[in-house]
């Protein structure tokens, strides 16, 4: 999750990040890693971004699809592959 988070700040430039690891309901860990900005209404910076309104959530302009966020992805994919190739060269 760390190199993860790492790869995210490196290409997006948030102005920090959130990490959550939850494991609770399920039986096996997952994890959640939320860049945060500057932009962001500034009564929301404060708080997880689990309380943004349920409507926020769901809004097709916020979601995923390979048109606008391939480029973004394969960007965090490859400076994610580097920081795992350096890692490994360390041991």
């Amino acid at each position: 999750m760390s190199m993860l988070g790492e790869s995210i700040q490196s290409v997006c430039n948030p102005r920090r990040m959130n990490y959550s690891i939850y494991g609770n309901s399920d039986e096996f860990l997952h994890a959640h890693i939320f860049p945060r900005y500057v932009w962001e209404p500034e009564e929301r910076k404060p708080y997880p971004v689990f309380q943004y309104p349920k409507e926020m959530w769901v809004m097709p302009a916020v979601q995923y699809c390979d048109e606008k966020n391939l480029s973004l992805r394969h960007q965090i994919t490859k400076t994610l592959t580097t920081l795992m190739t350096k890692d490994q060269n360390v041991k």
